[in-house]
């Protein structure tokens, strides 16, 4: 079935820079609460079903229930991966609303250039991210007035300056939530403890952060949490461009 979204309404700029202020170092059920009264089912939960996100999604069904869910379906996710998101889909009874590739370019991409062409350069992985992320996200959040995500300040180099509340540009003016990025891993998995969230089997195994299969390893003790995304790339560049920064 295909919804109907309504069109984005951009937060004036003296709503936003209130916003931010206010929801700076609020608590995440605050932040979603927010999200509930001023977006409702307008606003979207955008989910990798890592650690952070299985918390925003425990949170949300608490505090902003209105609030859609999405995934990214890459096809080449883990089979952990989809295990976890059958298990929330019944555990909350929500909807994931699933977003794939167009079909015909992972095609011609695979056809021409193999099954492991984003290991020959940046640009050749950034190629492989747009086809499978980078796209379908666009189309997740057409017709969107926000988003959520579980990004954190404390997960790597590339993340240090995130802030609760963004004006997402790239994606034509969304307000974009970010309720975690204060948290520190420790308080990730507290409050998965403390709650009984289901989450990745993988995490079990060394896995702090989980993406596609082949560009997915476990962390070594001293390494960053995002150390094994795209480990042969230089930790300034591990991010697959859904979450742009000016």
């Amino acid at each position: 079935m295909t919804l109907a979204h309504p069109s984005p309404t951009s937060l004036s700029q003296e709503e936003l820079a209130a916003t931010a202020l206010e929801l700076s170092s609020a608590p995440a059920d605050r932040i979603l609460a927010w999200a509930e009264r001023r977006f409702g089912s307008s606003a979207v939960i955008a989910s990798s079903f890592g650690a952070e996100d299985v918390v925003l999604i425990d949170l949300a069904r608490q505090y902003a229930p209105s609030l859609r869910l999405f995934t990214l379906d890459t096809g080449r996710l883990p089979p952990e991966t989809y295990e976890l998101m059958e298990t929330i889909r019944k555990r909350y009874g929500v909807e994931v609303e699933t977003f794939f590739p167009d079909r015909s370019r992972v095609e011609a991409l695979e056809s021409a250039q193999g099954y492991f062409s984003f290991k020959r350069s940046i640009e050749a992985r950034k190629e492989c991210c747009g086809l499978r992320k980078v796209e379908p996200l666009k189309r997740a959040l057409s017709g969107r007035q926000a988003w959520v995500t579980g990004l954190r300040r404390e997960q790597s180099v590339t993340r240090t300056g995130v802030e609760v509340v963004e004006l997402d540009v790239d994606h034509g003016g969304l307000v974009k939530l970010n309720p975690l990025a204060g948290w520190s891993a420790k308080q990730v998995w507290s409050y998965i403890r403390d709650n009984g969230v289901p989450y990745n089997a993988l995490h079990d195994r060394g896995y702090p952060s989980i993406g596609c299969a082949p560009c997915t390893r476990a962390v070594k003790p001293y390494e960053d949490e995002r150390a094994g995304r795209w480990w042969w790339e230089s930790a300034e560049n591990r991010e697959c461009g859904l979450h742009v920064r000016a």
